[in-house]
């Protein structure tokens, strides 16, 4: 349609197959035939769009990104989060080195991409948070999007407890040395001595438990508050509010530094790293291909796991972030720019990590030989061995690794039977380098002792979790916007009031994950409140897209959005490949969750160890909880609308159904199940929540006040018709 305002002027004499424009453009509050009607089209700034609530007379302008850039960086920062860094290395060091490379870029084209697109469209053609979004394309399926919302915010009170730890660590950076380079002293009246805990396991695993969590020795001791977490897990809280208190108008700016500033880190790292000792040994290691692993079904589902995850699907996130998109923008290269620059994040940020584990593997490694050369010293000594087994070259003031392992050699010929008494070790750079750790345990022990070695660690330190911190804030950002959205959207309340009100409640419940057992349901929580449930929504979302709206009215929509048509590739991915590999990947992830009764790691103080324990009942009966609860509002909703429940005058669930052209009302019909009956009235000038430009209409006519009513369509969505036997019935 022309951008300048003008009348358009329609004879419906003619038989004409009304499109879904033209079904609007007959939508009409007063006139029974249609006939003599004219659109008025009044041009709107395209960079913002105009939502008026049914019986107001104010309009509210809905926010936009200022401009592409920062829309960009708000989708990277999203899904660029702590998982990059501490969970895909670990992934590709498990299973097959480089070759874990190869499937999860084929699991990246077949499903992620696919399905990220899928949801940056969906925001965007229809301008509304998940709720409004699933509510539109399907009033049955509108449970999903309370689903997201219930996950999001899951997901928000543990994932801020994880940035309130990188904070803790971020103000104890700026000592010289760092307060876990060393175990600490227990001093009486007569002596001094290490610290047990921490001299059976090292000062890092020392200070990350005792000081830092304060940690109980199972999840059934709670042993109160340990405050200084909780003073953390407050100021958290604080930034993502003032951050987020504003929608993207405020946390727009901050995307600037907080998805640009962990690459600078991660660059700086990778640089420093390379100049260390032994960090060509930890990437070498890392990207050695194991082809064989390749074949095994563990490996491809944990690739498609984390591809489902890295991209920040079914969170809400994407969908809420998209919607505030123009409505021409291209949004399938952003699809495919985004996936991308996750990836590569995620080979940078493993480059990174086994550069820094290479550099502490080779520290580790010279310890290790510096200790057993004394007790070959010793044996040598006490006649045990022989000095005629030992090479004349040798000087043992300075032995290295090479000369060890060649010594070994030598006495395990010659004491073939005897050796395995000796009580040497292999001193293996390898041994060390698979160590394979991920998560709290790589990020607050291991990385924390390899920067103990590094020149100027305290600076190093200080980085390290700053990066943490935007990382976190980044992922959390889109998280709450996930929740915020699609509630401001629905019951239309304040946006404000709602963030700050989200943010108390968030942080109140989340002093339990700052007790001394906190650590303990912050697993809970990562392991039970997120996977099952996002896998369902997701399914649900690719099946209520491909199958219930119909993947060929979805490629028409986007045609009519982008001004092209996608790829075909696309149109059987979304409607074959994708919804298998997700039921595939739902059943897989049902059956190991059968398999593997819910159990945490507990450390054990006494014996400086982690143990592997069982839930009690209550804990258990937790797990199942947030399972169900995250996916009770998807049969929830479904049965309210299927039997009718929710009346005309609801505020609840979803009452409000949104629809191109106008904001209506719906009104349950008791005579039909299947579809329901929009009862006409002199409805407001309101504009679509999907385009960019408000459609009014101007009556040629006097209004009347009756007005026919029309059954909602296949999917519950309807238009105000006239009394016109003839007129096709819309597809949406």
């Amino acid at each position: 349609m022309p951008k300048n305002s003008k009348v358009v002027k329609r004879e419906l004499d003619d038989d004409v197959t009304e499109s879904v424009k033209d079904l609007l453009s007959n939508e009409d509050s007063g006139d029974d035939s249609f006939k003599k009607s004219s659109l008025m089209i009044d041009d709107v700034q395209e960079d913002k769009d105009i939502d008026i609530e049914e019986g107001s007379d104010t309009e509210e302008e809905r926010p936009a990104w200022n401009s592409k850039l920062q829309y960009i960086l708000a989708q990277v920062g999203f899904s660029v989060g702590l998982g990059n860094v501490w969970r895909f290395p670990y992934l590709c060091q498990k299973n097959g080195g480089g070759a874990y490379l190869v499937p999860y870029l084929i699991l990246l084209v077949v499903i992620g991409i696919p399905l990220f697109f899928l949801e940056l469209a969906v925001g965007q053609r229809i301008r509304r948070g998940s709720i409004g979004v699933w509510n539109y394309i399907s009033p049955r399926l509108g449970g999903i999007g309370f689903a997201s919302c219930v996950v999001c915010f899951f997901v928000a009170l543990y994932y801020n407890v994880i940035i309130g730890w990188s904070l803790f660590y971020f103000s104890q950076s700026f000592q010289q040395p760092l307060p876990w380079d060393q175990c600490p002293l227990v001093k009486n009246k007569t002596t001094a001595f290490v610290e047990p805990e921490c001299e059976k396991s090292s000062a890092t695993t020392f200070y990350w438990y005792r000081e830092a969590l304060d940690i109980s020795s199972s999840i059934t001791e709670s042993g109160g508050l340990n405050w200084r977490m909780v003073v953390c897990l407050l100021s958290a809280w604080v930034m993502v509010c003032l951050a987020m208190i504003k929608g993207i108008q405020s946390s727009g700016k901050v995307m600037y530094f907080s998805s640009l500033f962990p690459y600078v880190v991660l660059i700086c790292f990778l640089v420093r790293a390379l100049l260390l000792k032994g960090s060509v040994d930890g990437i070498s290691h890392m990207f050695t291909p194991k082809l064989e692993m390749m074949l095994e079904p563990k490996v491809w589902r944990e690739a498609a796991t984390q591809v489902f995850f890295a991209l920040g699907l079914g969170f809400g996130g994407v969908i809420a972030f998209s919607s505030y998109n123009k409505r021409d923008n291209n949004c399938h290269f952003d699809a495919v720019l985004v996936s991308f620059i996750n990836f590569f994040t995620s080979v940078l940020a493993t480059l990174v990590v086994f550069a820094v584990l290479g550099f502490k593997a080779n520290i580790m490694n010279e310890k290790c030989v510096a200790l057993n050369t004394d007790k070959i010293i010793g044996f040598l000594n006490s006649g045990v061995l022989s000095h005629d087994l030992i090479p004349h070259h040798m000087n043992f003031s300075s032995i290295n690794a090479v000369d060890y392992h060649q010594m070994t050699d030598i006495f395990k010929g010659v004491k073939e039977t005897e050796f395995s008494s000796l009580g040497l070790d292999p001193c293996d750079i390898k041994d060390e380098l698979n160590k394979a750790v991920q998560g709290t345990g790589l990020a607050f022990i291991a990385f924390t002792e390899a920067m103990t070695h590094f020149p100027a660690s305290p600076f190093w330190s200080v980085m390290f979790f700053l990066m943490l911190v935007n990382l976190g804030l980044g992922s959390m950002f889109g998280t709450i916007e996930g929740i915020i959205t699609p509630l401001v959207d629905t019951f239309k309340v304040r946006k404000e009031f709602l963030t700050v009100g989200c943010c108390l409640l968030a942080f109140s419940i989340g002093l339990i994950f700052v007790q001394r057992s906190g650590n303990y349901f912050v697993a809970m929580f990562d392991d039970y409140s997120a996977t099952l449930p996002l896998l369902i929504v997701v399914v649900l979302e690719n099946i209520a897209v491909a199958w219930v709206y119909g993947t060929d009215k979805f490629f028409e929509d986007l045609k009519d959005m982008l001004g092209f048509s996608p790829y075909r590739f696309y149109y059987y991915m979304w409607k074959y490949v994708s919804p298998l590999v997700l039921l595939a990947l739902l059943a897989a992830s049902i059956i190991q969750m059968g398999m593997n009764p819910p159990t945490y790691s507990a450390w054990i103080g006494e014996l400086a160890v982690e143990k592997t324990l069982s839930y009690p009942p209550w804990g258990l009966a937790m797990c199942v909880t947030l399972v169900a609860f995250a996916i009770l509002p998807v049969p929830g909703v479904f049965i309210l609308r299927y039997f009718n429940l929710i009346e005309e005058d609801s505020n609840s669930l979803s009452a409000m159904s949104y629809k191109k052209g106008r904001i209506i009302q719906e009104n349950s019909s008791p005579e039909d199940d299947d579809t329901s009956l929009i009862e006409g009235r002199t409805p407001s000038e309101v504009p679509s929540p999907m385009p960019g430009k408000s459609i009014y209409r101007k009556p040629s006519s006097s209004p009347t006040t009756d007005i026919d009513t029309a059954p909602n369509g296949r999917y519950g969505i309807g238009y105000l018709m006239a009394d016109m036997p003839d007129m096709p019935e819309s597809d949406l």
